[in-house]
């Protein structure tokens, strides 16, 4: 199994698991990276399904996943052409929607969420005025407080990185055009988090 770590990524997992419906059959990691939160996941779901499209990354998951049976991986970019409508209870993404075409991941991550299912996205976004600015300022000493705190855990998996086009306010704005409902939130440690109900 995936080591336990801390950092910024991970320390909003927490996010995700509280939202992961009672009684979740299908859920959805995309953009799983090494597999850490797929472990996570998988003793409040029947079956869960991680999706990237760094073998590096899948071959790391799939390793690490030995022992673990509700649990599998593919090897894609997202949205797979074979992606299935309205199949999951509960679909989460973590810091890798800036990797792709927002909207045409979120839509498909949309369509993906069975009625009465959850989709919990958390990601990252550009600073665009002395507001924003003003605001990730104000995380610095919180960083510094977990970075302390969790010294032994801090970890880093290797995953591709790149930074995000998007500012604050247009993943917002887009969230809530494409997901009616949603839940916005803007968080100390430079992400948000977006949770959304599908409407049965």
């Amino acid at each position: 199994m995936t080591d336990d770590y801390w950092n910024h990524n991970t320390h909003y997992h927490g996010v995700v698991l509280r939202n992961v419906p009672r009684g979740c059959g299908e859920a959805l990691d995309v953009g799983c990276g090494d597999g850490l939160l797929v472990h996570r996941l998988a003793p409040r779901a029947a079956h869960v399904t991680g999706i990237d499209r760094s073998p590096e990354m899948i071959a790391e998951a799939v390793r690490a996943s030995a022992g673990i049976g509700n649990v599998d991986f593919v090897e894609a970019g997202f949205p797979p052409h074979d992606l299935p409508k309205d199949h999951y209870d509960f679909v989460c993404s973590v810091t890798a929607i800036h990797h792709m075409d927002f909207v045409k991941a979120l839509a498909a991550m949309r369509g993906a969420v069975r009625p009465g299912g959850t989709l919990v996205v958390v990601g990252l976004a550009n600073n665009k005025g002395p507001r924003d600015r003003a605001y990730a300022a104000v995380g610095l000493p919180v960083h510094y407080f977990h970075l302390l705190r969790n010294r032994r855990r801090a970890g880093n998996p290797g995953a591709p990185v790149m930074d995000p086009d998007m500012t604050w306010g247009e993943v917002r704005d887009e969230a809530l055009r494409l997901l009616p409902g949603a839940v916005f939130r803007q968080h100390l440690l430079w992400r948000y988090s977006i949770v959304w109900r599908k409407p049965r």
